[in-house]
């Protein structure tokens, strides 16, 4: 049965800085190159023969990715990096400081922001300082305005369809390397999350959650490498 290994991004400078940052290309920070190593570290323990592993086109989680596999003797690992896999875009929120926008708007605002299912934020203004539609690894994308978790989940979905699950139903061990919000969406379809109870679900930064797969992609186990910095995991579906 293949196994699969979910690694949210370490610490970014716009995490430390306590700003919204989406699919703003924010860098580790040295807590975060900290983080993604120990991470590979733990998945090193594990014995697991990863062999395929994929990344969203953010740096964030591509140096997580880089670390963690180099920690692990498995630099040489083919790395498939797609946008689909990119963090929820925070749209007007991208770049603004969550303490500064929740005594603006108010708490319960930024809090359906935030964490309500299908309520985007506002949408980002064209030609904002954020705007990333001029961005070479984005060509011939049609970048979000703003997205929801539920909107975050319909870009995710098809790519984990087409590109993620036959790589795992031909029974290779795979990593992916993502961020808050794309990785709660695969969590999501995995353990069969109802909408009201997903956005609860938290992924903490660098420590690996290994999901032991059935012949259907159903999990029939999971837990978290590092258990001290583990958060609770839905009931296996």
């Amino acid at each position: 049965m293949p196994m699969l290994a979910l690694i949210r991004h370490g610490q970014s400078q716009w995490n430390l800085e306590n700003r919204f940052t989406g699919w703003w290309d924010a860098d580790l920070t040295e807590k975060g190159e900290a983080e993604a190593a120990r991470a590979g570290a733990l998945l090193a323990e594990t014995g697991v023969d990863f062999r395929q592993a994929f990344a969203s086109v953010q740096t964030r989680a591509i140096r997580t990715l880089w670390l963690a596999l180099t920690e692990m003797g498995r630099a040489w690992l083919p790395v498939t990096k797609d946008y689909h896999l990119n963090e929820r875009h925070y749209g007007g929120l991208t770049g603004l400081d969550k303490a500064e926008t929740a005594a603006k708007h108010g708490d319960d605002q930024v809090h359906i922001w935030r964490r309500s299912y299908d309520v985007p934020p506002p949408p980002l203004e064209a030609g904002s300082d954020w705007d990333l539609s001029t961005d070479p690894r984005y060509d011939g994308i049609d970048v979000p305005a703003a997205e929801s978790l539920k909107l975050t989940l319909e870009r995710v979905l098809p790519y984990w369809t087409s590109d993620i699950a036959p790589v795992l139903t031909a029974d290779t061990n795979t990593l992916i390397a993502a961020h808050g919000n794309s990785l709660r969406a695969l969590v999501k379809h995995l353990f069969e999350v109802p909408d009201e109870t997903i956005t609860g679900v938290e992924i903490p930064t660098g420590n690996p959650l290994l999901i032991e797969l059935d012949a259907s992609l159903k999990p029939v186990a999971a837990r978290y490498l590092d258990a001290e910095r583990a958060k609770p995991l839905p009931e296996l579906p």
